[in-house]
Formats: structure tokens, C-alpha cells, sequence
């Protein structure tokens, strides 16, 4: 099992070495390597079970260390990175030739952010080099918020765990890319999208592609636990319709009722879409350990942080 630390300095001198670690961000935790060392890169893939066609994000330092790996920034995308980094913003610009094909999965452009996580931003002044680093769970599971998620997803895989807490924010960045137009959308995510618009305008929906996607985390089937789930606009119809099973609810902010119900998780009995963005990953995590015939999550408003959580819950669902 990884070793679960709060010594920068022994991760960092790991990484260094070409080694992976998972480390901490407001988001989720990331199973981070050097982006210029293939041998940590692909052992990133590989630990992670991860198609070589999805790209990964590259974290930055700073907003200034953009420059490193990108070129011909539009000035809309340096105006957000001015007023939500550090923070759950990614975004995706063209990339320098330095950039390795393997990041990027070949495409011309690179997914770029600066982690709001005071344990990783000193971690990465202390290197000389970016951190790619994807969720740090196998591919398609739940993303890890705690450092024992990730402990109980990797045995002997990688040397350490940075433990940085549970994660703020609780689910991946939003991901936002440019045309002529504008700005597009191409992952929702820990930043409302109407906090962006309040910059770009409103922003452009990116018609998903399943078979080469061009940013990380685009994939229909996602972020979904080993209980089949299901997505429910009415909880008390969906559970009459699943009686007898063994069920777990995770629902909003009001408890429902039902002689069938097992354990319920509810997400922000204050109403909170923060809060219950914060609290959605590691819900799931305990739902799925509960060895249950179903899950019911309950739709939420699809507005700010809800439209994110939909997204989450919809990929979690998705056959």
C-alpha cells in the first residue's frame, strides 16, 4: 500500500525520480508524474487502466507557468486564469511543441490548471518540471476525495500518498476551451458555468466524442460505482418501482422513507449545491461499500453546481 504522508519533500524527490504520486487537490486527488518523463506518464496509464486516446491535465505552479506549455493564449482564457486560479479551472489552449503527443493524446491542444491546494502548490514550486495527474482511481470508478480512497484503490502501485485532507470542492475541475465564438465548455465541473459568463458571455456546449475525445474526463461512462445506479427525477416512484431490492439513497437535502431503504446519504440537508458537490464523491464511496442491489440518486436542480452534479450522476448511470 502506498505510504500516507505529509512530507512534501519526500514526494517531491519521488517524482523527481520518475516516479507517480497521488496528491491532493480542491477538487479530487490526482495520480500525478513529470509531464517530460514518458516512463511516469505511461506508468500513469497503465496503473490507472487508462485509453491512451484520453488526455490528462497538465498542473501548473502558477498562472505565469502557462506560458511553459502553451502558445497563442487567447486573452479570454488569461482574463479567467486571472480570476478563478488557483482554483477548479482548466483550460484548454494550444500546446507548445515541448509538450509530449502522450499528454495530449496527439492533439494539438493542452488541458492546463493551478491547483487551489496548499500542499500541492508547494509541491509543485518545489519541482522543476509539471504534473500531469488524472484522478487517482481506476479508470471509470469513483474519484477519491480522501487519501484512503486512494489507498484502498492501490496496493503496491506507486511510492506515496501526499495527504492534503478531504478535497474542498469534492468534484473535478470545469474545462473550458476557445473558438472564434468564444468560449466552449467541455466539462462541467467545481465552477459554475455562470461564474465564467460573468467573463466570456455565454459559453459554447461541446458536442462530446466518444471515440477521440479532446479534453480529459469526456467520457459517457464515468466516475460510477460497482452498484448499479440510477438517476431519478421522483425518489418515491423509483423506490415503489425497486421494491424489494436492497436499496441506497442518495438524495439532495430531504430524507425519503421506504422499509426497502438501507443506508441514505443526504448530500446538504442546508440546501447547499456546494456543499453537496463537496460531499458527492465520498457518499458514493460509502453507498458502494454496502453491498446493496441498487442505487437511487436523486436529480438535482440544473443550475450552478446541480448542472455539475447531474453530469456526475448521469455518467455514473450511463449503460
Amino acid at each position: 500500500m502506498p505510504f500516507i504522508t505529509q512530507n512534501i519533500n519526500a514526494v517531491a524527490e519521488s517524482l523527481s525520480k520518475e516516479e507517480v504520486a497521488a496528491i491532493p487537490t480542491e477538487t479530487v486527488y490526482g495520480l500525478a508524474g513529470n509531464i517530460y518523463s514518458e516512463k511516469a506518464i505511461q506508468r500513469i496509464f497503465r496503473i490507472k487502466q487508462r485509453p491512451l486516446f484520453n488526455p490528462l491535465i497538465v498542473h501548473l505552479p502558477n498562472a505565469e507557468a502557462m506560458n511553459d506549455v502553451a502558445k497563442e493564449i487567447p486573452a479570454m482564457a488569461k482574463a479567467l486564469a486571472s480570476k478563478f486560479w488557483p482554483g477548479p479551472l482548466t483550460l484548454l489552449l494550444p500546446k507548445k511543441d515541448t509538450v509530449p503527443d502522450l499528454i495530449t493524446a496527439g492533439k494539438s491542444t493542452v488541458a492546463v490548471r493551478v491547483p487551489n491546494h496548499p500542499l500541492t502548490l508547494s509541491l509543485l514550486q518545489q519541482l522543476s518540471f509539471p504534473l500531469a495527474a488524472p484522478s487517482a482511481n481506476p479508470f471509470g470508478s469513483i474519484s477519491p476525495t480522501i487519501a484512503e480512497h486512494v489507498a484502498n484503490y492501490f496496493k503496491d502501485d506507486f511510492p506515496f500518498i501526499l495527504d492534503g485532507g478531504p478535497c474542498t470542492s469534492g468534484i473535478e475541475s470545469t474545462i473550458i476551451g476557445f473558438n472564434e465564438e468564444g468560449a466552449i465548455v467541455y466539462r462541467y465541473g467545481s465552477l459554475a458555468i455562470e461564474e465564467i459568463e460573468k467573463i466570456t458571455g455565454p459559453v459554447q456546449e461541446y458536442i462530446r466524442n466518444e471515440e477521440t475525445p479532446d479534453a480529459p474526463g469526456m467520457l459517457l461512462r464515468h466516475y460510477a460505482p460497482s452498484t448499479t445506479t440510477i438517476l431519478s427525477s421522483d425518489i418515491e416512484k423509483t423506490l415503489r418501482e425497486q421494491a424489494g431490492k436492497k436499496i441506497g439513497l442518495m438524495v439532495f437535502s430531504h430524507a425519503s422513507k421506504g422499509e426497502d431503504i438501507v443506508i441514505q446519504e443526504i448530500l446538504s440537508p442546508s440546501g447547499s449545491l456546494e456543499e453537496a458537490a463537496s460531499h458527492l464523491y465520498a457518499a458514493m464511496h460509502r453507498l458502494d461499500q454496502h453491498q446493496l442491489d441498487i442505487i437511487i440518486a436523486e436529480r438535482f436542480p440544473d443550475k450552478g453546481l446541480g448542472r455539475s452534479i447531474n453530469d456526475r450522476l448521469q455518467r455514473a448511470t450511463h449503460v
